[in-house]
């Protein structure tokens, strides 16, 4: 239920883009790895990930018209998973460059779990930032290796550990 409101909460984002424009995507990550800016590991398993970008905002052409986009990342594990809405920016043609920022929410425990199994992030709502390295295929696909962080950055409070999840995806542009 919590993905579908998320979802439900980026149409106005959808909204924004010419209805011709999009790109689906898929892709599989690592969960929760174990690096210097989270310093996790807690979670295991593998994620499965889908999404939607849209064309670029030329409202938002001040600052770079970038591309909405929304995705699910499903653990298959039963540990957290994620939905996550926001932007990004596509640097190059061939070969580029994707960073992006979003918000998203998560269905991990809400409080401390006293056998340190499961991530407590201190709130359900995360922000996501990402950065992507592709390239393009031809005219319809894309291949990237991608990294997803989730955290709120201490706004919500102290406890905060983050997550970091590393993998690939595929894309189809319609």
């Amino acid at each position: 239920m919590n993905t579908i409101r998320a979802i439900a909460l980026t149409l106005p984002i959808l909204a924004a883009t010419p209805a011709n424009a999009g790109e689906i995507f898929g892709g599989v990550y690592v969960h929760d790895v174990d690096t210097p800016l989270t310093a996790s590991g807690q979670e295991n398993g593998i994620d499965l990930n889908l999404g939607w970008r849209g064309g670029r905002i030329d409202a938002l052409r001040f600052i770079g018209a970038p591309s909405p986009h929304v995705y699910v990342l499903v653990n298959t594990a039963g540990n957290m998973s994620f939905a996550s809405g926001g932007i990004s920016w596509q640097i190059g043609k061939k070969y580029y460059l994707r960073p992006g920022i979003g918000v998203a929410i998560h269905n991990g425990p809400d409080r401390e779990d006293v056998t340190p199994q499961r991530i407590w992030f201190g709130s359900r709502i995360l922000f996501a930032p990402e950065l992507a390295a592709g390239v393009r295929l031809n005219d319809r696909f894309a291949i990237e290796a991608s990294w997803l962080h989730f955290s709120h950055a201490q706004i919500f409070g102290r406890q905060n550990p983050g997550i970091d999840n590393f993998g690939v995806r595929a894309g189809y542009r319609f």
